[in-house]
C-alpha cells in the first residue's frame, strides 16, 4: 500500500507560511519598517500605490547589505539578529525568526536595491513569486529600498479577502502612525499614490503627537512616568472627558516594539474604570520598558503578541501608575455656555490639566478650595519628569490659588431642588451632585470594608423574611460571604426564603428589603461590564442603593460632612458608574453672561 504521507513542495510550502505573516499590505509595511529600524535607519520614506495593493515601497539611510547578504536576505530562517538558541532569551531587535521577507517574496514580486555606505555601487535582487529572476550590480543610494509590487497576485484567493482600498489604507497608515510615536528621533515620509501624506522629520514625542491627532486631542492628554528595577511605565493619557467611541487610538509598547496584550489594556481601561461612561474608551499611549530576559516576544510570527515573566506584576505596576496619574490631576469639568448658532445656548464641557502638588492628602474641602489644589496625590508636570518632552505654552499651566470670600467659615452651603450642593467660591461656584457625592463616599468605604474583611452590622429588631425568585437566589448565595463582609446579615431558608436580620449601618430604617433586592437587581444589570470580579460589582451596586437620593433634604451639618468625606477619599471627581460629581462655573463665565467688565 502506497503511503498517504508526502513532504510539500517547498512553493506551496512558502505560500502557507506567508500566510502566517503576510496578511494585507500593512503587513509587509510593518516588516519592512522593522527591518529598516533593525539596520539603523534615521530616516525612512513609504511609498503606496493602490492602497498597498499595487506597491509598498520602503527606502532607509540604514546599514545596506552587500551582495551575498542581499541574496540571502530572502531565504527562510535567514536573519542576521540571533546566531544561538540562548539569543532567543534577550531578544533586542524587532526581527529575528528570518521568516519575513521569504515570506513577502513568496506572494509578492519583490525588487531590493542596496548599498553599505562606502561601497561605490549597489546590489540589485529581484524575485517573482519566491523564485529568483535577477541578482547584479546596480546604482543605488546607501542604505536599502525595498519595493513589494502586486501582492498576492500568485495567491488570488487571499486577494479577494483583502479589504476596500480605504480600509486597506488606514490598516497601513496606523503602521506608519505607531513607528513615529515610538521613534520621535526617526524622519518619515508617506506618499500615497503620488500625494505626500504625512512628513515628520525628527524631533520630540509632543509635537509629533500634536501633528499626528491636532491640537484638540494633545491639549487633552498629560504625561505621566512611573519606574522601578522590575519595570518602567510612561507614556500620555487622556482625559476622562476626550473619550472615544472605540479603542482604534490605543497605542502600547514593549521596549518601543508595538504589541497587543490584553492583561496590560485591561489594567489601562480598569485604572480608568470609574472615570468614563459606559460603552466609552480611553485614549493612551502607552511606552513599557523591560529586561528582554523577563518577556517572550517569541509567541506568533506577525510578534504582536508578547508573553510576561510576571504577567500580574506588569498589571498590578501599570494599573497602580494610571491610576497614581489620574489621581493627581484635576478632573473635575468646567460648565462654559457658549452660544449654538442661533439656536439657544447650549453648555460645553471642559477639563482642566494638572494643578500643584500639595503637603500631603488633602482631606478636607475647604483646604482644597483655599488652596486650588487637587485632592489624590502628587502632581507633576512634564517638564519635571526624566525623558519627558520640553514643556508646550498652554499644556499643564498651574492656576492660581483660590481664596475664598472674606469672613468665610466653611458654612453657608446651599441645597438646591434637593439635588445639588452648591459652594461659592472666589473663582466661581462649585456644583456638587449629592447622590453622586455620596455613592463614591459609601463606595470607596466598600472596598476598604472587603480589603479589612471587616464588618458593621446593625441588628434588626424584627427579621425581615423575603421570597426570592430561583434566579434571584442563585445570586444570593454566590454572593452570601461577600454581602456578609458588607455588613447584611443573610440566612437562607428553604429552597426560596431569605431571613435579613442585619444590615449595614448607612441603610435607613424601613428601606432595608428595598435595598437588598435593589442590590440584587442592579448587580444582574452589571453583569455585562467585562473582567469585573463579584465584590467590585457588589461595592458598585451598593453604594448606589445605599447612598442618599435626589430629593433628600439636607442640612449644613449633613452638606459639610458629606463634603468632608467626599473630599478624602481616592477619586473625588466622578461616582462608581462614571458620571461627574462637581462642576465648576466659573466666575468670568457669569460675568460674561451678565455683559460686565469687571
Amino acid at each position: 500500500m502506497n503511503g498517504i504521507i508526502h513532504v510539500l513542495p517547498e512553493q506551496i510550502a512558502n505560500k502557507i507560511a506567508a500566510g502566517e505573516v503576510v496578511q494585507r499590505p500593512a503587513s509587509v509595511l510593518k516588516e519592512l519598517i522593522e527591518n529598516s529600524l533593525d539596520a539603523g535607519a534615521s530616516e525612512i520614506t513609504v511609498i503606496l500605490k493602490d492602497s498597498g495593493k499595487g506597491l509598498v515601497q520602503v527606502v532607509d539611510n540604514g546599514s545596506g547589505m552587500g551582495p551575498e547578504d542581499a541574496r540571502q536576505a530572502f531565504g527562510r530562517h535567514a536573519t542576521s539578529k540571533i546566531s544561538t538558541y540562548e539569543d532567543l532569551g534577550k531578544i533586542g531587535t524587532f526581527g529575528f525568526r528570518g521568516e519575513a521577507l521569504a515570506a513577502i517574496a513568496a506572494v509578492a514580486q519583490v525588487e531590493l536595491k542596496t548599498r553599505p555606505a562606502g561601497t561605490p555601487v549597489g546590489t540589485k535582487v529581484i524575485l517573482h513569486g519566491g523564485t529568483l529572476v535577477e541578482s547584479g550590480e546596480d546604482a543605488a543610494a546607501p542604505g536599502t529600498s525595498v519595493a513589494v509590487k502586486n501582492l498576492f497576485y500568485n495567491t488570488p484567493g487571499r486577494r479577494n479577502f483583502l479589504k476596500s482600498d480605504t480600509t486597506e489604507f488606514h490598516h497601513c497608515l496606523g503602521v506608519v502612525q505607531r513607528t513615529a510615536l515610538a521613534y520621535p528621533g526617526l524622519s518619515i515620509t508617506m506618499y500615497s499614490d503620488g500625494e505626500k501624506i504625512i512628513s515628520l522629520p525628527s524631533g520630540e514625542l509632543f509635537p509629533r503627537l500634536r501633528t499626528l491627532f491636532g491640537e484638540r486631542l494633545s491639549d487633552s492628554v498629560f504625561y505621566f512616568e512611573e519606574v522601578n528595577s522590575f519595570l518602567a511605565v510612561r507614556g500620555y493619557l487622556g482625559k476622562p472627558a476626550f473619550f472615544r467611541k472605540t479603542r482604534f487610538e490605543q497605542y502600547t509598547y514593549l521596549n518601543r516594539r508595538s504589541i497587543t496584550n490584553k492583561s496590560v489594556s485591561y489594567a489601562v481601561v480598569k485604572a480608568y474604570e470609574h472615570l468614563l461612561e459606559k460603552g466609552t474608551h480611553p485614549f493612551f499611549i502607552l511606552f513599557l520598558d523591560i529586561d528582554p530576559a523577563r518577556v517572550d516576544v517569541n509567541v506568533h510570527p506577525a510578534k504582536m503578541e508578547v508573553k510576561f515573566e510576571d504577567e500580574s506584576a506588569v498589571y498590578r505596576q501599570v494599573f497602580h501608575a494610571v491610576r497614581k496619574a489620574l489621581g493627581a490631576h484635576d478632573l473635575v469639568p468646567e460648565m462654559i455656555v457658549q452660544p449654538a448658532g442661533g439656536a439657544g445656548d447650549r453648555p460645553v464641557f471642559s477639563t482642566p490639566g494638572a494643578v500643584p502638588a500639595t503637603a500631603g492628602r488633602i482631606v478636607d474641602w475647604r483646604e482644597l478650595i483655599r488652596t486650588g489644589g487637587s485632592p489624590g496625590g502628587e502632581s507633576r508636570s512634564p517638564a519635571d519628569l526624566p525623558g519627558s518632552p520640553p514643556p508646550v505654552p498652554g499644556e499643564g499651566n498651574v492656576p492660581s490659588p483660590i481664596e475664598l470670600p472674606s469672613g468665610f467659615t466653611g458654612g453657608g452651603l446651599v441645597q438646591l431642588h434637593n439635588k445639588y450642593i452648591l459652594l461659592q467660591t472666589s473663582a466661581g461656584l462649585l456644583l456638587i451632585d449629592q447622590h453622586a457625592a455620596h455613592e463614591r463616599v459609601i463606595y470607596e468605604q466598600t472596598e476598604e470594608r472587603f480589603g479589612k474583611q471587616e464588618s458593621t452590622t446593625q441588628q434588626l429588631l424584627f427579621p425581615i423574611v423575603t421570597e426570592m425568585n430561583p434566579g434571584d437566589m442563585e445570586i444570593v448565595r454566590l454572593l452570601l460571604p461577600h454581602l456578609g463582609e458588607l455588613g447584611f446579615q443573610v440566612k437562607i431558608f428553604g429552597q426560596n426564603t431569605v431571613i435579613l436580620d442585619g444590615v449595614p449601618p448607612e441603610i435607613k430604617p424601613g428601606t432595608e428589603q428595598s435595598v437588598l433586592e435593589d442590590l440584587l437587581d442592579l448587580y444582574k444589570e452589571d453583569e455585562h461590564s467585562v473582567g469585573l470580579p463579584p465584590k467590585e460589582r457588589l461595592a458598585k451596586s451598593y453604594s448606589c442603593r445605599a447612598a442618599i437620593k435626589a430629593g433628600d433634604p439636607l442640612n449644613q451639618a449633613e452638606m459639610q460632612g458629606l463634603l468632608d468625606q467626599l473630599f478624602a477619599t481616592r477619586l473625588p471627581y466622578v461616582c462608581p458608574h462614571g458620571r461627574p460629581v462637581s462642576i465648576k462655573i466659573a466666575l468670568s463665565e457669569l460675568d460674561r453672561r451678565f455683559g460686565r467688565s469687571s
